[in-house]
């Protein structure tokens, strides 16, 4: 059953580490939730399939789910826990605690078989390449269930990692609709602390989980705050040229001229560096696949022949 404070969305006087909580992200919980009973109408969606990692992106997303479905949502929603053997003690905890605070419905679903019959067949693996194995397993397996369920599966990853690249595509990047994708990082803390998210979760570093200690921001080398600074930085650059016959292909695709380095000179130069590369380089994560369309009069030609009168 839905938390009583699914209304009001109440805001916990905690102070945010990375930005102050702001009145527009609770008109941000009434559109994406309105959001996501339409597109679930749209497609026809008897159920919502989430992932659960034990961090901070998918709580939220959960807790979303919970409230567009209402008292449905012990019927029509599904979160699933898929612990790889890399998975630590911790996420299993975290995410048992958001189930349980909220009376979510909840499975679990171990990969760690495969990810060991994939370590033995391939032993020269590295952290990253087991990592992204089982983002793939999991994301396959939440399809699978979808399927049973005759449902969708929901994204839970947030605007900083599609613009960095930082996620498998066909792994974690994969979904049906995602609610969270226009949010930062940083907006993501301000939200998790109105929708009442476990202090446990909203406190640890964001983390992919791949190996012990491992973290978000050690891997990318700076804090999501100074990351986000920039992010926003550039994506209203390139918002700025949307006028343009040249339009970004999808959503969070950035103008090429708005990764200009000299545009950022009041930001970290190495950071500048990192942010400008990644978007560059993990740019076709966010697109669809290109297809390749030969000219209107060869089509024509083409399938014209396959008719039968």
């Amino acid at each position: 059953m839905a938390n009583k404070s699914d209304k009001k969305h109440k805001r916990n006087k905690t102070s945010s580490p990375y930005i102050a909580l702001d009145s527009r992200l609770e008109d941000f919980i009434t559109t994406a939730t309105r959001f996501i009973t339409k597109q679930m109408q749209k497609k026809h969606a008897k159920r919502l399939i989430i992932g659960l990692s034990g961090g901070i992106d998918s709580a939220v997303v959960a807790r979303l789910c919970q409230i567009a479905l209402g008292d449905e949502s012990k019927d029509r929603l599904l979160c699933v826990f898929l612990p790889s053997s890399k998975t630590s003690a911790q996420s299993r905890i975290d995410a048992k605690e958001l189930v349980e605070r909220f009376s979510l419905p909840f499975i679990e679903s171990p990969i760690a078989e495969y990810d060991k019959l994939f370590s033995s067949q391939f032993v020269d693996s590295n952290a990253l390449e087991v990592g992204n194995f089982c983002a793939r397993v999991r994301m396959a397996l939440l399809y699978h269930y979808s399927s049973v369920h005759k449902g969708i599966v929901i994204g839970t990853s947030n605007k900083s990692e599609l613009l960095l690249g930082y996620g498998t595509i066909f792994g974690d990047l994969a979904c049906a609709i995602n609610p969270i994708g226009a949010l930062f990082k940083t907006e993501i803390f301000s939200l998790a602390r109105i929708l009442q998210i476990p202090e446990s979760i909203i406190a640890k570093p964001p983390s992919a989980d791949l190996y012990p200690n491992q973290s978000d921001e050690g891997d990318l080398g700076f804090s999501y705050g100074d990351i986000d600074s920039l992010l926003a930085a550039i994506y209203l650059e390139s918002t700025k040229l949307e006028s343009t016959k040249h339009k970004p292909l999808t959503s969070h695709a950035i103008h090429l001229k708005a990764l200009r380095k000299k545009l950022y000179k009041h930001f970290d130069q190495t950071l500048v560096a990192m942010v400008l590369s990644r978007i560059k380089a993990n740019q076709f994560k966010r697109e669809m696949p290109e297809i390749f369309t030969p000219k209107a009069s060869l089509q024509r030609h083409l399938h014209k022949a396959l008719i039968r009168i």
